[in-house]
């Protein structure tokens, strides 16, 4: 009961160090973190999935038995612990700074500024702005704030009630893996086998919840159902495509269509065939939906943990 107690307080504190200051300006664990992961592939990369799997294991490995050390040193202190939780949370989770940016562009957009939209677009998503007009914009903005809503606060926080620190950090590793070595680049299509898929199972049961709360705290919860139903297993990604239509739902927008990645064109199933076409304010709505959102997965994972920890202190 008491690390349970300790997680949701801790949670609960990260949450709001991340409301109150974003991202941590210098100093960014996970930017540290991938700074040691390029020089380990810098070491290891072969053009095999074997050697992927290795990078893999060692960098998420070493990310969750630093976290198991620290929480190790921590245990006989409860301030202490309350703290690492605090702070860990805080450096994994990253839903202010993504509603700062999604904001950002759509200010930008919303000023008839298209070139400096397009020029803020790469620090929220790998899309290829030059192909964007402006609703192509608002549409890739209104899909990233869904996925990171999953991927940047949800998962995270279902990791971090099942495993503590070491949950918490092991996921971002792994997702910052993905993001890393994951995609179907030349270079890593062997060898970031492994990290996608890890990354594919640590996500799923983040990316149904965010669905389910996406569906209950927005606009239109029928609507998010039914387009999740309909068509989330259309999307070529098994954990964005509940999220992303779930999202597209209950706003009442579509998502999804053709969009450029690195070069390359893609032609994505339409997600919420009856919702109309995103515009700028809908950036707006999206950002707050997710927010909403995060605040929800944080009662939901803080009470089951807690739930939990009584269940077993009862049955001791």
């Amino acid at each position: 009961m008491r690390t349970a107690r300790i997680f949701a307080c801790g949670a609960a504190a990260g949450l709001v160090g991340d409301l109150l200051f974003g991202d941590p300006r210098r100093g960014h664990p996970v930017a540290a973190f991938g700074r040691v992961a390029v020089a380990i592939e810098r070491k290891l990369w072969r053009d095999h999935r074997g050697w992927g799997a290795l990078h893999t294991a060692v960098c998420a490995g070493g990310a969750v038995g630093a976290a198991a050390l620290a929480v190790r040193a921590t245990r006989r202190s409860r301030s202490a612990s309350l703290a690492l939780t605090a702070a860990a949370t805080w450096a994994v989770v990253g839903g202010t700074s993504l509603g700062r940016e999604a904001r950002a562009i759509g200010e930008l957009l919303a000023a008839g500024d298209v070139e400096a939209a397009r020029e803020r677009l790469p620090h929220l998503c790998g899309r290829d702005p030059q192909s964007l007009d402006g609703p192509g914009i608002a549409r890739a903005v209104v899909e990233s704030v869904a996925e990171n809503t999953s991927d940047a606060v949800v998962g995270a926080l279902v990791w971090g009630a099942v495993g503590g620190v070491p949950g918490l950090v092991g996921f971002r590793a792994v997702n910052t893996l993905d993001a890393m070595v994951g995609h179907k680049s030349p270079r890593h299509r062997r060898y970031g086998w492994a990290s996608a898929r890890l990354d594919d199972l640590a996500g799923w049961p983040g990316a149904r919840l965010t669905a389910v709360l996406a569906a209950a705290a927005g606009g239109d919860p029928r609507g998010a159902a039914r387009a999740w139903r309909a068509d989330a297993a259309k999307h070529p990604s098994p954990n964005a495509g509940p999220v992303e239509a779930s999202f597209a739902g209950a706003l009442g927008v579509r998502l999804g269509g053709t969009l450029a990645y690195g070069g390359r064109v893609e032609h994505r199933p339409v997600l919420n065939t009856a919702g109309r076409a995103v515009d700028v304010t809908d950036i707006a709505r999206a950002v707050r939906l997710s927010r909403r959102v995060g605040a929800l997965a944080l009662a939901v994972c803080a009470g089951a943990r807690l739930a939990v920890g009584a269940i077993g202190r009862r049955s001791a």
